[in-house]
C-alpha cells in the first residue's frame, strides 16, 4: 500500500498538498496517536507518514482512504482530505429530509417516541436540536424558560442556548463537578467541527469566570459510576445523567452527524417529577 511520488510531482500539487498536510496532522494529534503508530496500523513506514505530513510525498487513493479510515476522521473531513489530495469526494451528504433517508427518519422517531417521558434529542455534530420528544420539550421549557418565547420554527443551538445570560448551567448546582467533562466534550467536538471553537472558548470563558480556577480542576479521585447533572427547579432538585446513540457505521455524512441524548432520571424523586409533569 506505501506509495511515494517523485519530488517532480511535489510542484505539481504545491496549491493543495499544504493544505491536505494540515488536514492530516490535526485529525492525527487530534487522536493522540503518533506518527509511528500510524505508520505500523497501516503497514507503511515512518518515514512515509513523515513524507506525506511534510508535502515531500503524495500518498495514493487507496492509502489515503486507509489513513483517514484509521483515523476514525469524520467522513465530512475526508471528503475534504480527498479533495485537498485532487480525488474526488467519496462520501454523499444527504438533507435529513430526503427521501433516501425515510428508513433511519423512522427509526429516530421510533427511539425518541419509545424513551418519552425521559427526555431523548437528536443534535447534529454542531450542537444543532433536529428533534426532542415530549420530555425533551418539558425539559427545555423548566430549565430554560425563556426558550418558550422563541418562534416555533427558529433552530435551536444547545451551546448557544447554554451560553445565553440565563442558559441551563445557571440552574446546575454541580456545575463545579460537571464543568470539566463538558469542556472536554465540546472541545473534542470542536477539533472535528472547527466552527464551533469560538463559541467553545467563550463558554470556558463564562465558566471560569463563574468558578475561576477551579474549572480547570481535575475531576474527583472518587467518582460516581456515571456523572449526574443536578438542577434547582420550579419542581425540586432534578438529577440526570445520560446515554448516547449513533449510526452504525454510517455512509452518508448527515447521518454520521447525528447522536441521539438519551437522559435518564438519577433517582426516584426525579423520575416522578417527570412522570407527572409531561403530558
Amino acid at each position: 500500500m506505501e506509495t511515494f511520488s517523485p519530488s517532480a510531482n511535489h510542484s505539481a500539487h504545491s496549491n493543495t498538498r499544504p493544505h491536505l498536510c494540515e488536514t492530516l496532522q490535526t485529525a492525527r494529534k487530534s487522536k493522540r496517536i503518533s506518527q509511528l503508530e500510524l505508520s505500523l496500523r497501516m503497514g507503511v513506514s515512518q518515514r512515509h507518514v513523515s513524507f506525506v505530513e511534510s508535502g515531500r510525498a503524495q500518498p495514493s487513493r487507496e492509502l489515503l482512504l486507509a489513513w483517514l479510515s484509521e483515523l476514525q476522521a469524520p467522513l465530512a473531513l475526508r471528503n475534504v482530505a480527498m479533495q485537498q489530495a485532487g480525488f474526488a469526494p467519496v462520501y454523499s451528504g444527504s438533507e435529513l429530509t430526503d427521501a433516501v433517508l425515510s428508513p433511519m427518519r423512522e427509526g429516530l422517531n421510533r427511539l425518541l417516541t419509545a424513551h418519552d417521558p425521559m427526555p431523548a434529542m437528536v443534535m447534529d455534530a454542531a450542537w444543532n436540536m433536529l428533534q426532542m420528544n415530549r420530555g425533551a420539550q418539558w425539559m427545555a421549557a423548566t430549565l430554560m424558560p425563556w426558550m418558550a418565547q422563541l418562534p416555533p420554527d427558529q433552530p435551536i443551538n444547545l451551546l448557544d442556548a447554554m451560553l445565553h445570560p440565563e442558559g441551563m448551567t445557571r440552574q446546575m448546582t454541580n456545575l463545579e463537578e460537571v464543568a470539566p467533562a463538558l469542556l472536554a466534550h465540546l472541545r473534542d467536538d470542536a477539533s472535528v467541527v472547527p466552527e464551533l471553537l469560538p463559541r467553545v472558548e467563550q463558554f470556558a470563558a463564562q465558566i471560569q469566570q463563574r468558578l475561576g480556577k477551579r474549572a480547570l480542576a481535575p475531576w474527583p479521585r472518587q467518582m460516581a459510576p456515571v456523572l449526574t447533572t443536578r438542577f434547582a427547579t420550579a419542581h425540586g432538585p432534578l438529577a440526570f445523567f445520560s446515554m448516547f446513540s449513533t449510526f452504525g457505521t454510517p455512509q452518508d455524512i448527515t447521518l454520521a452527524s447525528l447522536r441521539v441524548e438519551h437522559v435518564f432520571a438519577a433517582d426516584e424523586a426525579t423520575r416522578e417529577v417527570i412522570e407527572r409533569c409531561v403530558v
